[in-house]
């Protein structure tokens, strides 16, 4: 009797264990939620079944990617690549970062993106973060497993639930069909933070907002045997952060958000798992290799548990199959329709001829190319991606759909010295978009060293051909008499106030993904006053030079600095050729060897060619650049040393460059180079070592009449060079350094600043 009642209770065993489905439940938890990655890796590794996965914003991510058919390694392969980092900060893809649409690089550190209406309201966009590289990678990556399960998410590798939030009417979102990638984007769209997307007509924002740990959701929906639940969501602190609080309080609402995950919604009969994270916060992308790892080390050590609840085991080989069948199903990613909604038929034109259309199927590359081509420019960032896929014609369509548009921005920066450079700026952006888009911007600096103001409009084309036309007006005022150090009392200001004025037109065409042509035309109209000696007196007059005429130019360029001042990685390559046809009018003051106040005039016409290049090279923490600078030009000497020097092509190596006037580092003609070190102390904290040379082929030398003189037989050559750190701060570079140049009036100088100290560019540049 025994033997036949062990035996009926051995087969209830093995046909309960049979019958046991197994559910993942994860929460969200930003960067916190990579510790998901390393539970899935054991479960896996160790031969549990996983027949259901549900979770919340960053466990939505890690829950999607395993459903989508993606093994532990994939997944954890993608977390700790480039990519990750590149998604969460809204970088473009290198070599998909089009420098054609490309702004001049400006002192700006904060944007504040509005709607403006046809009634003139202001709407602000409340969204911190660039979403367009995220957007069309979840789209790209869960496109094809969406396409196998037809957008019914019991269907993937395994079923799936993803949270979200609707503001509105404050519900939870059961995400349980559709889109696959909308699904993904939806559920970890933090408030404030990205902008929301529409799903089956609605704005959805992150899950966490009402249910951050859904392990609720996973029993109704799936009924299972037993739940894995793992939470990362935990209080950021266990005490109030008495010494943080301010660095903190920024951040507040986010925490806020993101931790409300309920532990005691695990079944008793459940296993629950909490990674030790102590120390890592939400924002520790950085961090992904420890947060997986301590998520592999937390399942682990809970293992003999859940082999004691779990007596049902799947080998490595059995899952690799499975899945492997899952993705052989995989259609080809071929895109015979791009539909833009949102768009009136100019538009709509407009865009698809970024895409090629003409050609059908498009391949995926072609998308991708003209995606990033289209959001390379600021106002189509908002557009959302998408694939779909047609059953009966077996290939996709490509959609793009309108969000709310952010067609007016105004940029605030500026910078802060401890010479009197500094200055604030102001930037503001239009768009307007029909059968072109038409961009109207206006910047202005205001300082006692450097004041301007710049109006452009750029036309952008996009017919057989792409280009577009920019006339622009600029005027620039710099007093190199306030340019002195506010701590130290220097003796030898340099008397020097110039106005330059330039109005003129440019036309730009893209070369290749990374490169812009560009032909110019300009007026000039040029003011300088200075003195021909050392000392000014009460009594004396100065010079005032006028320089008047047309400049024209054409150039190829490209920027790919990861950084607008003090870059540490990317290249610089700017090469133009330039002709001038100027006239010069000289009214002589009371310190030139001319009569003072009877006028000289004289033609001036020469052409000049520019090369610059600058490019930088990375490994581990040390990061070394080369920049080099070369000029060529038949410039003629203008009538007295002063007016030929401050007009020559100059040599800009250093920060401050620009608002010195260095003499020995202007000439026509010269060749210039300098080896850039930056070694990252820390996350945001460079060291910066540089050096460089510059040889003039002739000098320009003042003869004993203060005329200008021609020395082709200079052998010197002149060294400059930096020694400084470097925060990258919200605001812009805080940077203190020794800057040394071989030159006669400043030589040694110490400069603290905060922000940008960049200018526009005078108008003989």
């Amino acid at each position: 009797m025994r033997p036949l009642i062990l035996l009926f209770l051995f087969l209830m065993i093995a046909a309960t264990s049979r019958g046991q489905k197994v559910a993942v439940v994860m929460s969200g938890g930003a960067a916190k939620g990579l510790a998901h990655v390393g539970m899935l890796k054991a479960l896996e590794e160790h031969e549990i079944p996983i027949d259901f996965v549900a979770g919340t914003s960053m466990g939505g991510i890690v829950a999607g990617c395993y459903a989508a058919g993606m093994s532990p390694a994939q997944i954890e392969e993608i977390m700790l690549s480039d990519d990750l980092s590149r998604w969460v900060n809204g970088q473009l893809e290198e070599g998909y970062n089009y420098y054609y649409s490309k702004d001049d690089t400006h002192p700006s550190f904060v944007r504040l993106n509005l709607q403006l209406d046809s009634t003139f309201n202001l709407n602000l966009n409340t969204s911190l973060a660039n979403d367009v590289t995220l957007n069309f990678a979840l789209a790209e990556k869960m496109a094809q497993p969406s396409a196998i399960a037809k957008g019914n998410f019991d269907s993937l590798f395994v079923p799936l639930r993803v949270m979200a939030s609707e503001i509105f009417t404050q519900q939870e979102v059961i995400l349980r069909s559709g889109n696959l990638g909308d699904a993904l984007r939806a559920t970890q769209t933090v408030p404030f933070f990205y902008t929301p997307i529409r799903v089956d007509g609605k704005y959805l924002f992150d899950g966490g907002v009402y249910n951050n740990f859904p392990v609720d959701v996973a029993e109704k929906e799936f009924h299972p045997d037993i739940i894995i639940g793992c939470n990362v969501s935990t209080k950021i602190h266990e005490t109030y952060p008495s010494k943080e609080d301010d660095q903190l309080i920024s951040r507040s609402l986010l925490y806020l958000l993101m931790d409300k995950s309920n532990p005691g919604r695990m079944p008793s009969s459940g296993i629950y798992l909490q990674p030790n994270l102590q120390g890592i916060t939400g924002f520790d992308f950085a961090k992904a290799k420890a947060i997986i790892d301590s998520g592999y080390a937390e399942t682990i050590r809970r293992l003999p548990e859940i082999k004691q609840k779990i007596a049902l085991r799947r080998t490595c080989e059995e899952v690799a199959d499975r899945r492997n069948r899952f993705n052989n199903r995989n259609a080809a990613f071929l895109v015979e329709r791009v539909s833009i909604s949102g768009h009136n038929v100019h538009q709509q034109a407009y865009i698809n001829r970024l895409f090629r259309t003409k050609r059908r199927p498009l391949t995926f590359s072609d998308i991708k190319r003209g995606y990033y081509t289209l959001v390379s420019d600021d106002y189509f960032k908002s557009l959302y991606p998408s694939f779909t896929y047609d059953t009966v014609r077996q290939t996709f369509e490509f959609q793009l759909s309108k969000r709310p548009q952010n067609n007016f921005q105004v940029d605030f920066g500026g910078v802060i010295a401890t010479r009197n450079i500094s200055n604030l700026y102001l930037g503001l952006n239009y768009y307007y978009f029909n059968r072109l888009l038409t961009h109207l911007s206006a910047n202005f600096h205001t300082g006692s060293f450097y004041q301007s103001a710049q109006v452009k409009a750029r036309l952008d084309l996009a017919g057989t051909a792409r280009f577009y036309l920019e006339p622009e007006a600029t005027f620039n005022n710099w007093n190199y008499v306030e340019g002195n150090d506010i701590i130290v009392n220097r003796n030898n200001s340099t008397v020097l106030k110039r106005i330059d004025r330039k109005m003129g037109l440019g036309i730009g065409v893209p070369v290749g993904r990374q490169f812009r042509f560009t032909v110019d035309g300009s007026y000039i109209s040029n003011s300088d006053q200075y003195i021909n000696q050392d000392v000014l007196v009460s009594s004396d007059t100065l010079d005032q030079l006028t320089l008047t005429g047309f400049r024209y130019g054409a150039s190829l360029s490209t920027n790919t600095l990861n950084r607008k001042q003090y870059a540490s990685g990317g290249r610089f390559f700017y090469a133009g050729l330039d002709f001038f046809n100027l006239t010069e009018d000289l009214m002589p003051g009371t310190t030139s060897t001319y009569a003072a106040g009877i006028p000289i005039e004289a033609s001036r016409q020469w052409i000049r060619g520019t090369v610059i290049l600058e490019q930088y090279f990375r490994t581990g923490i040390y990061s070394s650049g080369y920049y080099l600078h070369a000029t060529l030009s038949n410039q003629p000497l203008f009538s007295n040393y002063v007016g030929t020097i401050i007009n020559a092509p100059g040599f800009y190596p250093l920060q401050d460059s620009r608002t010195l006037l260095l003499e020995n580092f202007r000439s026509f003609n010269f060749v210039a180079g300098g080896w850039r070190n930056v070694f990252a102390l820390k996350k945001k904290l460079d060291f910066r070592l540089e050096g460089y040379l510059y040889k003039p082929f002739e000098s320009i030398v003042q003869g004993p009449n203060q005329e200008p003189q021609l020395n082709r037989e200079i052998k010197q050559i002149y060294f400059a060079g930096m020694a400084g750190l470097v925060m990258h701060s919200t605001i812009g570079p805080i940077s203190l350094s020794l800057n040394y140049y071989d030159d006669k009036q400043t030589q040694w100088g110490v400069l603290l600043h905060v922000g940008f100290l960049l200018f526009n560019n005078p108008s003989l540049e």
